[in-house]
């Protein structure tokens, strides 16, 4: 984990996420430990998180743990993506995906935000 990264649940999503989407990009990363297309993503939206140096914030939740969010988002499969500016979901991609396609995700949720 870095400093642009942070795992959430029940207890501080709300601050983490909702509130925090008001000043930068949060982009919460719903996924499981036994999930095979989660292990894929993951690395990739950390180095990203890295990469785009506080653009936005990787948010990372661990539906086994946190199901309330995972039926709250009405995640169908693993990893579910969405992201918020200022609040709302703006956009969501499910499934492991190419570098390319996360970011152009990124770069439209940042380009929106300071739209």
């Amino acid at each position: 984990m870095n400093q642009f990264t942070c795992n959430v649940e029940e207890a501080t999503f709300d601050e983490r996420v909702i509130a925090h989407s008001h000043t930068t990009p949060v982009v919460l990363d719903i996924g499981a430990d036994w999930c095979s297309p989660c292990r894929v993503l993951k690395p990739l939206l950390e180095k990203l998180a890295l990469q785009y140096n506080g653009q936005f914030l990787l948010a990372k939740v661990d539906a086994d743990e946190n199901m309330r969010i995972a039926g709250r988002h009405q995640v169908k499969g693993f990893p579910t993506v969405i992201a918020y500016s200022h609040g709302q979901i703006t956009d969501r991609f499910h499934g492991a995906q190419t570098e390319r396609f996360v970011r152009e995700f990124l770069d439209r949720l940042i380009t929106q935000h300071t739209a």
